[in-house]
């Protein structure tokens, strides 16, 4: 079966949904979940759902510990899903076109350092935007600047807060980014 390794460092609501659709369908596995953030709540949603969980520190991704620990699980796809470290450079070289990641914002606009979570929709509502969205693209070298895969859209013209805007592009992710992993991973292997 197709293996998937998911990278977060929060909550895990788009880790815990990924691993539930394809637990569900049966079209590959995650395999593993590795985290940044010893505490967060990921780690609890993928140990519930018998998944393999891996904390690491930024020693550990930089040293190149992270990547033999993916080598040892040969993951099809790996997937940043609310992932906030820029990932090093021997890891996309190694992986790559198989590494994914998903941002809360209509790429090319509100990407890069610093750009993640409520600072995007912040911006968004700052600047008075008439829409969000998602994009899902590969990974590079760059945050933000990978080729890519897929976007969708949402109105968030009436959104007051930075809150709303999140609900709606949240409620995005959720539909679209199980679909374009599995989308993604019928077609490249």
């Amino acid at each position: 079966m197709k293996k998937i390794i998911l990278f977060a460092s929060g909550s895990g609501s788009n880790a815990e949904n990924i691993i539930r659709y394809f637990q569900e369908k049966k079209t590959a596995e995650v395999v593993a979940v590795f985290s940044n953030n010893p505490s967060a709540k990921v780690l609890e949603k993928a140990s519930n759902l018998h998944v393999f969980t891996s904390v690491f520190t930024k020693e550990d991704l930089n040293s190149g510990e992270v990547l033999l620990k993916l080598n040892a699980f040969q993951p099809d796809l790996i997937v940043l899903a609310g992932f906030l470290w820029k990932f090093p450079d021997a890891i996309v070289a190694a992986y790559p076109t198989k590494i994914i990641n998903i941002h809360p914002a209509l790429l090319p606009k509100y990407g890069g350092k610093g750009m993640y979570g409520m600072n995007v929709h912040t911006a968004v509502l700052e600047n008075k935007e008439s829409h969000s969205g998602i994009s899902i693209h590969y990974v590079n070298e760059n945050y933000d600047e990978g080729g890519m895969i897929f976007q969708a859209e949402v109105e968030v013209a009436n959104c007051q807060t930075p809150e709303e805007i999140a609900v709606k592009v949240q409620e995005l992710e959720q539909i679209h980014f199980p679909l374009i992993i599995e989308k993604i991973m019928k077609q490249t292997l």
